[in-house]
């Protein structure tokens, strides 16, 4: 017998017939002699809905503890009926919240972060022979105000629940059945992993993958909680989401993602001395915008150019913010450009092998794609072209590194 926790997205819980699908599905499970803890999102479409709702209801301005506790309620909804479902077709079922769970976060509400969770309760029901069924995304403050952990919360919630439980794996259903070296949507030859690392999945989800959550993964990672991707809609064998080994490392390169959520800000002529970074950069921490690739150009006559890229989202914030901070610092102007992507290859055998670099350099240029950023880490390299190239930029690599091939 083994303890599983299953995560299901709001595609797979859209409405009562595909919840009626995922219950047949945890049957199978229970049956085997399973315990089964099943975690939820909201039906697909109910989060924007109420997001809507709460920004309608406020003038765009929402208070953010009324807000979470409005934007969490969609989990309630999938919870409950997927109880009942399951009720009706003779296996007990007990849901749960975050807040009588007890999964405690900090107070930093619509993107909170997990403190610790209180496996007390799940325990008891299991052993009183429920399946439990646990909100996802959602929980609850040292104050008891309920909290939200993020767009994508529940991959996290259902992480952080497998690691509590010491449970023996963690099966995250969705709308696609596993891990793809590349978007199948953008092309057709695209394959799917049999596993792939926790590294390298984290490098994907940053780079543009929307397959798992970034937070989710490193959750996985910290304790090393093995990772299923699999559909809800057939039986195909999944991705493993695991620990490096050594067959892992012969695959040079194992995915290539794309981000069009990306824009490019240029500072010219900033003074070249100390300070000027911390001046520039902090006020934009402050505000919570994250800064990805960062270029900086040599010094000429005391001056350099400074280039970095946020996501579009944060732009309204960003040029309010760099309007005024560029002048403080002495900077000539600012260019911002919102018509760009980023284009990552990613593969722990970039670890052992040399060339991944200048293959993926040559591909681009062979199609004219002009690279106007760069950045690598141990296991990425990372390119900012214009947003009109990206589709082919994706196939090329794809071709370039044999990715269609199975291995």
């Amino acid at each position: 017998m083994a303890l599983i926790v299953q995560k299901y997205g709001g595609t797979s819980v859209a409405d009562i017939p595909r919840i009626e699908n995922v219950a047949r599905r945890i049957i199978r499970d229970r049956e085997k002699g399973h315990d089964i803890v099943v975690v939820l999102s909201a039906m697909a479409g109910e989060t924007d809905r109420l997001i809507s709702l709460a920004l309608e209801a406020s003038d765009n301005n929402p208070d953010a503890r009324e807000y979470d506790v409005l934007i969490s309620s969609g989990e309630q909804v999938t919870i409950s009926t997927l109880a009942l479902v399951l009720n009706n077709l003779g296996f007990k079922a007990r849901s749960l919240l975050g807040h009588q769970v007890r999964v405690l976060t900090d107070t930093a509400h619509t993107n909170a972060r997990i403190l610790e969770i209180d496996t007390s309760l799940i325990s008891r029901e299991l052993r009183n022979g429920f399946i439990v069924v646990v909100a996802g995304f959602q929980g609850v403050d040292q104050d008891n105000n309920i909290t939200t952990l993020g767009r994508g919360g529940s991959d996290t919630s259902a992480v952080a629940l497998a690691a509590a439980l010491k449970a023996d794996c963690c099966e995250i259903y969705t709308d696609v059945d596993g891990v793809y070296t590349t978007d199948p949507n953008i092309y057709k030859k695209a394959r799917k992993l049999k596993k792939i690392t926790y590294d390298e999945m984290l490098e994907l989800a940053s780079a543009g993958a929307k397959v798992l959550q970034q937070r989710s993964v490193e959750l996985a990672k910290k304790y090393e909680v093995p990772l299923y991707v699999k559909s809800s809609f057939n039986d195909d064998e999944g991705t493993l989401v695991t620990m490096e080994d050594v067959d892992m490392e012969k695959e040079i390169v194992s995915g290539v993602t794309s981000d069009k959520n990306q824009a490019k800000v240029t500072l010219i002529r900033v003074p070249d001395k100390p300070g000027v970074a911390s001046r520039l950069f902090t006020p934009l921490s402050d505000r919570g915008i994250v800064v990805d690739m960062i270029i900086q150009n040599a010094s000429i006559e005391g001056y350099t150019d400074l280039t970095f890229t946020v996501y579009k989202k944060d732009m309204r914030e960003v040029r309010e913010i760099l309007d005024v901070v560029a002048k403080d610092v002495g900077a000539f102007s600012i260019e911002y450009d919102e018509n760009i992507s980023k284009i990552s290859v990613v593969g722990v055998g970039m670890k052992s092998h040399s060339g991944v670099a200048s293959r993926m350099f040559v591909a681009l240029s062979k199609e004219n794609i002009n690279i106007l950023m760069i950045s690598t880490s141990e296991i990425k390299i990372s390119c900012v072209i214009e947003e009109k190239y990206t589709e082919l930029a994706v196939r090329v690599l794809h071709d370039a590194f044999g990715l269609e091939q199975d291995r």
